[in-house]
């Protein structure tokens, strides 16, 4: 295949923009969106840098038609679309369950699972008609397992995973492969604010079995090689980067 043609939705920040500066370096073609300008144009910049064409949209996925107008206009500036990343995501409102509230549901769920709908659904629309592509959507080691105070945050992942091998199952004998990631704890803006105490942190740290937190660029690493042609036969996985988290 000629240069990869790839989108990443929240990609300003943390994975997002790891993953975008990985498949720079990997001389792909990106289209980056986000809900800041100057972040976002600022983004681009800096991945020009690296020798690739680059293309700032701003975008909202709880709105469809803005990550209709993102998908489109990928397929009109590059004349198509290979790899979709899913990234945009919302910690939520940690707390217990009895404290949860429509607001605090909305606040996981509306970027977390309508928007991850929202975006498979307009990529899936271009990748079905072309005949290949591959989608990575962003869980969390969350996903599977259980946690206190995180309620709305665990199940808005356990629909995204839910998501994940629904659109497998559909994409899978037109050649579009979807599949998830499902990092760890991940040193980001948002495990500081999910946990919100350096205390707190530094007890989710220290359950991880490798004792320290993962880092943006190696789930990128994992991205970029779900989304190459040497995962080819990976189809409504959840991979976990974790370390060993999910072993234990």
């Amino acid at each position: 295949m000629s240069t990869p043609i790839v989108l990443i939705t929240g990609a300003l920040t943390g994975i997002g923009r790891a993953t975008a500066i990985a498949f720079a370096r990997e001389a792909a073609n990106i289209v980056i969106s986000g809900r800041r300008d100057e972040a976002g144009q600022a983004l681009a910049a800096e991945l020009r840098m690296l020798g690739v064409e680059v293309e700032f949209v701003r975008a909202d996925v709880r709105h469809e038609e803005d990550v209709r107008f993102l998908v489109d206009r990928t397929v009109e500036r590059f004349g198509r679309l290979d790899v979709a990343v899913n990234n945009a995501g919302n910690e939520g409102s940690p707390g217990p369950l009895i404290e949860q509230t429509a607001e605090s549901y909305a606040a996981a769920f509306d970027t977390n699972v309508l928007g991850t709908l929202f975006s498979m659904k307009h990529e899936m629309r271009v990748m079905l008609s072309q005949g290949y592509g591959s989608i990575i959507n962003l869980s969390s080691t969350l996903g599977s397992r259980g946690a206190m105070n995180s309620s709305m945050y665990i199940a808005s992942k356990h629909a995204v995973e839910g998501l994940t091998k629904a659109g497998a199952l559909e994409g899978a004998a037109a050649g579009v492969r979807v599949n998830a990631v499902a990092p760890g704890p991940v040193e980001t803006g948002m495990l500081d604010r999910f946990t919100g105490t350096p205390e707190r942190k530094a007890g989710l740290v220290a359950g991880v079995p490798a004792k320290r937190a993962g880092t943006p660029e190696e789930v990128a690493d994992t991205i970029v090689f779900l989304a190459s042609d040497r995962a080819r036969f990976l189809m409504g996985q959840v991979i976990g980067v974790n370390g060993g988290k999910t072993a234990a």
